[in-house]
């Protein structure tokens, strides 16, 4: 084989060449993403669709059957289910795998664009958005307070305006989640008593409320040498000035607000409860951005949380109560454990039965070399270091060392015969040379289709069967490189006979 007789009559070259496969697969694995599975796009697209008030059948009727029928000319669609719940609308649409996810979910917006304006005024805007696995809180971060004194009100302000604003701002951080919280809200509760003696309706009082609360843009103001832009800034900021709003006017005296109403300070009708060891709290769930690594990004975020920490008010704490990246890390920790003791039993067992330390390396040096240099293709393959990708590695590690010991055999073979170490090298690698590159192909011949299985468990196992496939490649180079390169140049000068 050519490479064969180039490695050993350049050991240099052929040095270099190992170390140019270990150093950049060093460097792909620095920058490799670390995730707990594959990343996978499913090609599913959600449209939920809120009316207010409205039962299941007018759901069903006004917004779900349009929204069918605008969606179902799209080309690729596989399932079409939909759901209409009272005052909500949830229609599923399910395209073939062949179909790119950002392409579907955008040929949905557009058909649903067109049939939006047949809605109901009380509907609201639509929204849509692809499935994905990936978007799960990777982190939840709890907002407690020592003392009863602090209201929930308080702490929900708190962490709407200035924790949540800072974790936003972490790089990787996608969104930000407030879960439990209690927001301010002013309560207008009328009087029907009071409407009816000034024979006013609900409706002339919301119009008012309406109208007085609000900012509105009126125009510029131009001079010779600036412009000023004027508002009108209407916003109502406590319960005194909603009780002083004009309703109406009756025998030419307004009547005000708090005539025929009472105003109160409240809160918000909670949509959402967050319980922590049965205690009612405030938690903030955290979505990575798109493509970033699960672990960076949590470990930013804790960062962020001891960095604001000093600068939160008394007796309020942050505390993690779930984190996404721990079975991650304990996964890919064990993952590499398993992969570097199976190493280990490996090359312990070549050892006992070359009974020769020499050769024990020679072979040994194919595990680090083909292991490493497998990073440099996951790397280039956009994949990421996961639980399939690291079960590969782990699994063809016995694999990856079979090449090394039939083609390091035959070499000692050949030496003990009366071969000069150059000799033995080349012509020990060429008399195996076909039955070790049947042998690999064969292994990448079972492999490699499971990389290519259709539906979604084709794609999960995508990457692992690509990975094994590489592994074992790149080790077969390796053996049929490294490998006589060594045996002719770090020979046992009393080997003949004996295995060197």
């Amino acid at each position: 084989m050519w490479f064969t007789r180039i490695s050993i009559g350049n050991p240099v070259f052929a040095t270099m060449l190992m170390l140019a496969f270990v150093v950049l697969g060093l460097f792909s694995w620095q920058r490799l993403r670390v995730d707990q599975f594959p990343d996978i796009e499913f090609p599913v697209v959600v449209v939920s669709t809120a009316y207010p008030g409205a039962s299941p059948e007018s759901v069903e009727s006004d917004v779900t059957r349009k929204i069918e029928e605008a969606v179902n000319t799209i080309n690729g669609i596989k399932n079409l289910s939909s759901r209409s719940y009272e005052g909500l609308s949830v229609v599923i649409v399910e395209f073939e795998l062949t179909v790119v996810p950002a392409q579907a979910a955008q040929d949905v917006r557009d058909k649903v664009a067109v049939v939006k304006p047949l809605f109901r005024r009380e509907v609201k805007e639509p929204k849509i958005s692809r499935f994905d696995p990936a978007d799960r809180p990777i982190i939840s971060i709890a907002v407690s307070a020592q003392d009863d004194a602090r209201k929930l009100r308080e702490l929900t302000s708190l962490a709407d305006q200035v924790i949540r604003k800072r974790i936003e701002n972490v790089r990787g951080v996608g969104s930000v989640t407030l879960v439990g919280g209690v927001k301010r809200e002013v309560h207008i509760n009328l009087k029907p008593a009071a409407l009816e003696a000034y024979a006013l309706g609900a409706d002339q009082v919301i119009n008012a409320v309406r109208a007085e609360n609000q900012e509105l843009p009126a125009g510029s103001l131009r001079a010779p040498q600036q412009e000023h832009s004027v508002q009108i800034k209407g916003r109502l900021a406590g319960v005194a000035d909603f009780e002083r709003i004009v309703v109406a006017r009756r025998g030419g005296q307004p009547v005000y607000l708090h005539q025929v109403a009472t105003v109160e300070d409240g809160e918000q009708e909670q949509d959402s409860l967050a319980l922590v060891n049965g205690q009612r709290t405030l938690a903030l769930d955290i979505l990575k951005a798109q493509g970033q690594n699960t672990i960076e990004v949590a470990d930013a975020v804790r960062e962020a949380m001891a960095r604001m920490q000093k600068d939160l008010p008394a007796g309020v704490t942050l505390s993690v109560i779930k984190d996404a990246s721990v079975p991650i890390r304990v996964g890919v920790t064990n993952v590499q454990h398993s992969m570097l003791e199976g190493a280990a039993l490996t090359i312990l067992i070549v050892f006992l039965f070359l009974t020769s330390w020499r050769s024990t390396v020679i072979t040994g040096l194919t595990l680090p070399v083909a292991i490493i240099g497998t990073f440099l293709f996951i790397y280039a393959f956009g994949f990421t270091i996961n639980m399939l990708t690291l079960m590969a590695l782990s699994l063809c590690v016995g694999l990856l060392i079979d090449d090394a010991i039939v083609v390091r055999e035959n070499i000692v073979r050949h030496a003990a015969l009366g071969a000069d170490h150059k000799t033995a090298a080349l012509e020990g690698t060429r008399e195996i040379g076909l039955a070790v590159l049947a042998t690999t192909l064969s292994i990448v011949a079972v492999f490699l289709p499971v990389g290519f299985m259709g539906g979604i468990i084709g794609r999960f196992f995508h990457q692992f069967g690509i990975t094994v496939a590489a592994a074992v490649l790149l080790s077969m180079f390796v053996s049929f490189t490294l490998d006589p390169m060594l045996s002719s140049v770090w020979y046992d000068p009393a080997a003949h006979g004996v295995h060197g």
